[in-house]
């Protein structure tokens, strides 16, 4: 399941001639080999999730799958700005639209960078990517005996609750609810952007039932955004461990357009830039993951840039 990455992305311009430092990320970016065990001294892994199957099921528009690519294409080029390391694990593909097999791999991908003390920043694909993200980070602190409370932190415009089956892109984290329960352990779940035109009522009611804290798209524009960062930090400083989880969806479709359920109204930019900013600044952060980047709906690779800023600031 686990793939090279399919194109060389990791392109772009050289300055010689310039004065001071002029690196940039493809010039630092190394291949992960999986036979290497050497500690990752918490360095950033990236790691593709080229899936398709759980946006298909959930009846949304395909093109995610090449998401990961055209993510690292518009990295390549940002400045490391003194990025001493980054790794590239390649691509989890979905093949023959086993999505089941595609997020059992991609949870042992997770794990096994976790294992080695590494910081994985998974690249969507749809937020189906969300529920082998999750196990991953599970499975990682089960070995470690350590059950200390995990957050999830989701910037969404959906709350992804459905409890249909068979599992979609629209499903992730009711089957986080649904493990969480089976091993009594706490669903700590915070959702912002949630637009209340994307979700029926069934699903509000579903979120209530399971304790899940949420805001409205309408109370996350900036001019709300000191309330909630103070919010938030409340909610970080109670956790262990947070898993930050981003669905491009909830930023406006005029800033990105390259999903498969544009945002009518949506999270400015730069309130998500600073709820992912707190959130690393807080050394509590293990694992994040950008969903749902569709190049096949993008406008001139508006939306790669987008998804790369975000990933840049993860990185950290």
């Amino acid at each position: 399941m686990r793939m090279a990455v399919t194109q060389n992305p990791w392109q772009g311009r050289v300055d010689n001639g310039e004065d001071g430092d002029t690196t940039r990320l493809f010039r630092i970016v190394h291949a992960l080999e999986t036979s290497d065990l050497t500690p990752l001294g918490n360095a950033p892994v990236l790691l593709g999730f080229r899936c398709d199957a759980g946006v298909l099921r959930n009846q949304g528009r395909p093109g995610a799958a090449h998401g990961p690519d055209a993510i690292r294409q518009a990295l390549a080029n940002v400045p490391a700005h003194g990025l001493p390391a980054l790794y590239d694990a390649g691509n989890i593909s979905c093949e023959d639209a086993d999505l089941e097999s595609a997020q059992f791999a991609l949870a042992g991908a997770v794990r096994d960078v976790l294992a080695r003390g590494g910081f994985p920043l998974v690249l969507g694909g749809g937020h189906e990517v969300a529920w082998g993200t999750w196990q991953g980070l599970r499975a990682h602190l089960d070995a470690q005996d350590d059950a200390g409370r995990v957050l999830i932190i989701n910037i969404d415009a959906h709350f992804d609750l459905r409890t249909s089956r068979p599992a979609s892109s629209g499903t992730p984290f009711d089957q986080i609810a649904n493990a969480c329960a089976e091993r009594g352990q706490p669903f700590d779940y915070v959702c912002l952007g949630v637009s209340r035109l994307s979700n029926t009522p069934a699903l509000f009611n579903r979120a209530d039932a399971l304790c899940v804290s949420y805001v409205e798209d309408l109370d996350m524009q900036e001019r709300h955004l000191e309330t909630r960062l103070t919010e938030l930090a409340s909610c970080i400083d109670a956790a262990d461990h947070v898993y930050l989880t981003i669905d491009l969806d909830a930023l406006p479709a005029a800033v990105m357009p390259g999903v498969s359920a544009p945002a009518a109204y949506g999270v400015p930019l730069p309130v998500v830039e600073e709820v992912a900013l707190l959130v690393r600044r807080s050394g509590k952060l293990r694992v994040a993951d950008l969903a749902e980047y569709n190049p096949q709906y993008d406008r001139d690779h508006q939306g790669a840039r987008v998804a790369a800023r975000l990933a840049w600031r993860l990185l950290g």
